[in-house]
């Protein structure tokens, strides 16, 4: 059996071409739910990938990237007000 992880990633990013880069490589393995935050629910070989993927593309010493893992209660005390984002409003964790 496959077990996947929620994990939310939010950056600040100081440079144009670097965030948009990131946020292409994000859209691939999430869904956005705020202009710097994603919502990924992925395995772990994806999320060693995506994180591989975005520290060739930034700047350590101008740029931040965060990953957020959640677990299943946590996951379920989400709390959204407003407009939903685009992306499945329910998560099935095996």
């Amino acid at each position: 059996m496959v077990t996947k992880r929620y994990v939310v990633v939010a950056y600040d990013i100081a440079d144009d071409e670097r965030r948009n880069r990131v946020s292409g490589i994000l859209a691939m393995y999430g869904w956005r739910v705020n202009k710097s935050v994603f919502e990924c629910f992925l395995k772990d070989s994806d999320i060693e990938e995506l994180k591989k993927n975005i520290a060739s593309q930034i700047k350590k010493n101008e740029d931040i990237v965060l990953y957020y893992y959640l677990c299943r209660d946590c996951i379920r005390k989400i709390e959204r007000v407003g407009k939903h984002p685009s992306g499945p409003q329910t998560v099935e964790l095996i």
